[in-house]
């Protein structure tokens, strides 16, 4: 049986993993000359399980309305018309109840606590070098009421069994000593102990050769031009090299797969949701972090990899605009400088934007479509690296019919209802 992958970003790659385990000969298709050159490649660098959580959360659209007039808000929306958008933002207010919130969080965290287990197995049986720390992540909190507002997520939390402590100051100090010199400005943490750190991009191209080794098939600089189709069947793609024939075709091109599906009828609320990143050299490594800090009032992660920082944070509704304004780098620099600001060479500072596919539920589509041998995997938002594992796992039994997973309602045809 034959696969073909529409995508080599840290998705597609792990859908080839475990599609060519389960015993498929796997073709990997991208239109870049390597794995991991988009949305994967300067991301925040952290695999956050515990922090996997849907932004659409009750309370959210008043704070959504509020940060549209702050400088450094975690949200921005550059006005323009764009009925997708309207659409999509439509789907995300439903989704801001109460009850919405509950299912959703408890979906994306099935998907990343499976998603640990599979990434540990994969480590334990092979050699891979990403820079990769298990050290967990420290949710920092600036104010009283961001401490007493987590207790909402402490209940999913145990109930989806991620370990987690509630931290004082003092002991987010310990956790984090890079953070004594601005213990005034915090009022304490959530410290999720499972959570990972590592370059994702360093990840793909160890995954790649990895899957080479294994009898996947990767074409890159290899655009997908068109797809043909006969009744409910895709029998090929199109592509400047020629067509592409397979007997099951995979659908993971992050935001890149609305467009893509929507040729063939099949409509997915996948948005590109433009996120920034900076990468600093440390210059003091006493005063960088030890592994992940997510400031809650910025919604920043600032991951520590071997020599460098990691800086990510922002979520931009601006379509595909590639752009990348002063502003928006002032916001994640400002974070970076406030929490840590002895630890790099900001001279050197790296810029980075990439578009991050977020559905309107936080939880990605992953399965079958209306045609019988075509799915997907996209609509990670900013838990690609978090969930690819598992995700890549899920997909493989969903295709082969051999689920054990007790994760449902993960496909397209949830939003076809």
């Amino acid at each position: 049986m034959k696969a073909l992958v529409l995508g080599s970003g840290v998705v597609g790659l792990m859908s080839a993993w475990y599609l060519q385990k389960a015993g498929y000969q796997v073709t990997v298709v991208d239109r870049q000359s390597r794995s991991g050159e988009e949305t994967s490649f300067a991301n925040a660098g952290q695999i956050s399980y515990g922090y996997s959580s849907p932004w659409a959360a009750p309370g959210i659209p008043q704070k959504a309305i509020r940060w549209l007039m702050e400088e450094h808000a975690p949200l921005k929306v550059k006005p323009r018309l764009d009925p997708q958008l309207i659409k999509w933002a439509s789907q995300m207010l439903v989704n801001c109840q109460l009850d919405r919130y509950k299912v959703n969080k408890s979906r994306m965290l099935g998907i990343a606590n499976h998603s640990r287990e599979c990434l540990i197995e994969l480590r334990d049986q092979h050699n891979i070098q990403y820079q990769g720390r298990q050290q967990g992540t420290l949710q920092l909190f600036r104010s009283q009421k961001q401490v007493d507002a987590v207790e909402k997520d402490i209940a999913l939390l145990e109930q989806s069994g991620t370990r987690f402590q509630r931290m004082s100051v003092e002991a987010c100090i310990k956790q984090e000593p890079g953070l004594t010199a601005v213990s005034h400005k915090l009022k304490g943490g959530l410290y999720l102990p499972d959570d990972e750190t590592g370059d994702c991009y360093l990840f793909c191209q160890q995954m790649t050769e990895l899957a080479k080794q294994h009898g996947v098939e990767f074409l890159f600089d290899t655009p997908v031009l068109d797809v043909k189709r006969e009744g409910t069947r895709i029998v090929g793609v199109e592509t400047d090299k020629g067509t592409l024939e397979a007997d099951t075709f995979v659908v993971a091109m992050g935001s890149y797969s609305t467009p893509f599906l929507a040729k063939l009828g099949v409509k997915i609320p996948v948005y590109p949701v433009k996120g920034y990143s900076l990468t600093v050299p440390i210059t003091d490594a006493s005063q960088a972090p030890v592994s992940t800090v997510m400031d809650e009032t910025y919604k920043v992660a600032l991951t520590r990899f071997d020599d460098r920082i990691r800086v990510a944070g922002t979520a931009e509704l601006a379509g595909f605009d590639p752009a990348i304004p002063e502003k928006r780098k002032a916001t994640i620099e400002m974070v970076v400088k406030d929490l840590f600001p002895h630890s790099g060479d900001f001279a050197k500072a790296e810029f980075w934007t990439g578009f991050r596919p977020m559905t309107p539920d936080g939880t990605p589509v992953i399965g079958k479509t209306p045609y019988s041998n075509l799915f997907t995997n996209t609509g990670h938002g900013t838990l690609g690296w978090t969930m690819a594992c598992g995700s890549g796992d899920l997909l493989a039994q969903m295709i082969t019919k051999q689920v054990t997973s007790k994760v449902e309602g993960l496909d397209y045809f949830r939003y076809a209802s």
